[in-house]
């Protein structure tokens, strides 16, 4: 391959959608760079990296796995796992494979345009699945790449669920993949057989034998290069070795972790900053890692009076999403059960009768903290800051969603089957300080982070791409992930961020003509 067109950078949730779909037309070459390694079909991929029963996200040590240091409180460090292979996170998630809300495209098409209102993002929704459980019809596609099937929700511990949900007078939801009134139902997910299928399957199996596509890994890009205020080429280090790989137009899909701190290492960010780092300032703008929208997390536990069989499919059981007091974003809490003992989701072992757990999460649109570059050396990490819990609204809802859980455990329905909740008890439940600070001592987060390099127009200074994710004030330099939404969606982005890619693809192919 001689100067590609397109260079993309990252084969994850957008990258390997983004270079299947521009590679489609053999006058374009595209070279797909990743960090990881890159296997070439399923029979490659390690067994691990496909039960749909784990979470490889969630495994301590794993090679396919970069954990950012990071903080969701100032006294709270965390390390968030990302996905450094082949699919990106798409290969280490949990499969969970939920479209956004109407009300996100409603709050994105006012900062990305038209292209990002739901009617014109529904094609592409449709066009990006193979949604196995209701084919094609308005809402839904039967030819595309990804493969959906909803959760079984006939395990006694989904059925305890559903019926608790029943019994407190809550909405079934039998689609959360149309934009029906928030309730209990399935998961729609990528998880098929107890396959988890990432993007690098769904998209590039196929893909990958095409001339004119170049998929290589172990490749880590450290920065762009920049002829005045072209993106000219990026620097790459292989196997020890540097050097400057050139291309018509680069493509950032490096993550909402990954693009911002490429971003600011290439001298594109705020500059005041940048040039106190000795980075040589190409464009300020200082919206790139200025902040980020994340989905604080924290995870209940339940013992069940006998032991249950595991799942033969998905970790992932039934949902439920509830609205918030107040009612301003609808279905902004979300109640996800796990059908696996946690110890066992994260690749350990489980006795008989260990307890299931529940994961809450709060989702109402936000953004807090952001991402500092600490210094010119892609080697050294940027600070991560989540800036979780800073309001009373956020202690709040995170509050109500315990307590929502703890109420749903309370129903005959559940105890049926229920020994009951093993924390916290009757006495924090009922006290808002002695909850808040339960809920801080535990506190995760969703991996959903969002909004980095957020889409905006041109002069705005909290926003850093257009609609179509090209880079203000410099040419030949897009990026496509889920960094740039403002805010991260009301559901899981993993969904999203396939769009992301075909959304961009879109963009790029009409422009040709």
């Amino acid at each position: 391959m001689g100067v590609p067109d397109v260079l993309v950078v990252g084969a994850g949730g957008s990258g390997a959608v983004l270079a299947a779909r521009l590679s489609a037309d053999p006058a374009r070459e595209v070279l797909l760079l990743e960090a990881g390694p890159v296997p070439r079909s399923l029979a490659e991929f390690p067994p691990e990296l496909l039960d749909a029963r784990v979470v490889p996200g969630a495994q301590p040590g794993s090679e396919f796995v970069t954990h950012h240091p990071a903080h969701l409180t100032p006294d709270r460090p965390y390390a968030a796992p990302r996905g450094r292979v082949l699919g990106g996170s798409t290969t280490v998630n949990g499969g969970y494979f939920v479209r956004a809300r109407r009300e996100d495209f409603d709050r994105w098409s006012v900062q990305g345009g038209p292209a990002w209102s739901y009617e014109r993002a529904l094609p592409l929704l449709r066009a990006l699945e193979n949604d196995l459980d209701l084919g094609a019809g308005p809402l839904h596609g039967d030819r595309g790449p990804v493969r959906i099937s909803r959760t079984d929700l006939s395990h006694p511990a989904a059925e305890a669920f559903r019926a608790a949900a029943k019994e407190r007078g809550l909405p079934e939801e039998h689609d959360k993949n149309a934009q029906d009134e928030p309730g209990f139902g399935p998961v729609p997910s990528n998880a098929v057989g107890g396959l988890r299928i990432n993007t690098g399957l769904a998209y590039l199996a196929e893909a990958a034998a095409r001339p004119n596509l170049t998929v290589r890994g172990g490749c880590t890009v450290r920065s762009v290069r920049f002829s005045g205020n072209r993106a000219t080429g990026v620097e790459v280090e292989h196997a020890g070795r540097r050097s400057v790989v050139e291309a018509g137009e680069i493509v950032l899909c490096a993550g909402a972790f990954g693009s911002a701190h490429l971003l600011h290492l290439s001298g594109i960010g705020p500059g005041e900053d940048l040039a106190r780092l000795g980075v040589p300032v190409v464009q300020d703008l200082p919206a790139v890692g200025a902040a980020l929208g994340d989905h604080p997390q924290v995870v209940l536990e339940w013992t069940p009076r006998e032991p249950m069989a595991a799942p033969a499919g998905s970790w992932l059981g039934g949902a439920l999403h509830l609205t918030s007091s107040g009612g301003e974003h609808r279905g902004d809490l979300e109640i996800l059960q796990s059908l696996v003992p946690l110890t066992a989701l994260i690749g350990g072992t489980a006795a008989p009768g260990s307890p299931l757990a529940f994961l809450l999460s709060d989702q109402a649109p936000r953004r807090s903290g952001g991402l500092r570059t600490e210094s010119a050396d892609p080697a050294v990490p940027p600070h991560i800051d989540y800036g979780y819990l800073e309001t009373e609204a956020d202690r709040r809802r995170l509050r109500e969603a315990v307590r929502a859980t703890a109420s749903l455990l309370a129903t005959s329905a559940f105890t049926e089957i229920s020994s009951g909740l093993l924390e916290p008890g009757p006495r924090t439940l009922d006290d808002d300080r002695a909850l808040d600070l339960w809920i801080r001592s535990r506190l995760g987060t969703s991996q959903h982070t969002c909004g980095t390099v957020p889409m905006g127009s041109a002069g705005d200074p909290s926003a850093a791409v257009d609609g179509h994710g090209r880079v203000h004030g410099v040419r030949g330099l897009r990026v496509a992930d889920t960094s740039i939404l403002p805010t991260a969606p009301l559901r899981g982005p993993a969904a999203t961020a396939v769009l992301i890619g075909e959304l961009v693809a879109d963009a790029m192919i009409r422009e040709v003509r």
